[in-house]
C-alpha cells in the first residue's frame, strides 16, 4: 500500500510541476501579448490623431473654397453683365 502511495503523490507531484510550469507559461504570452497590445494602440492613436489633423485641415480649406466661390444667383448677374457687353462689342 506504501508503494501505491508513493506512486499517486509522484504522479500528482509531476502534475502539480506542469502546472506550475504551464502557469508561467501563459503568465509569460500574456506579458508579451499586453505588451504588444499597449505598442499597437499607442501607433493607432498615434495615426488617428494625425488623420484627423488632415482631415481638419482639408474641411478648413473646403469650407474657404465654398466661401470664395459664387453663388448661383452672382454667377447669374456675372453672365448676364457678361452678355451686355458682350453685344455692345458686337454692336460697335
Amino acid at each position: 500500500m506504501e508503494e501505491v502511495k508513493k506512486m499517486i503523490r509522484a504522479i500528482i507531484n509531476g502534475q502539480s510541476a506542469l502546472k506550475s510550469e504551464l502557469l508561467k507559461e501563459i503568465n509569460d504570452v500574456k506579458r508579451e501579448l499586453t505588451s504588444r497590445i499597449d505598442k499597437l494602440e499607442e501607433n493607432m492613436n498615434k495615426r488617428f490623431d494625425a488623420t484627423g489633423a488632415r482631415t481638419d485641415r482639408i474641411g478648413k480649406q473646403v469650407a474657404f473654397l465654398e466661401d470664395d466661390a459664387p453663388t448661383r444667383e452672382e454667377h447669374d448677374a456675372l453672365e448676364r453683365r457678361v452678355g451686355k457687353i458682350e453685344k455692345r462689342i458686337a454692336s460697335d
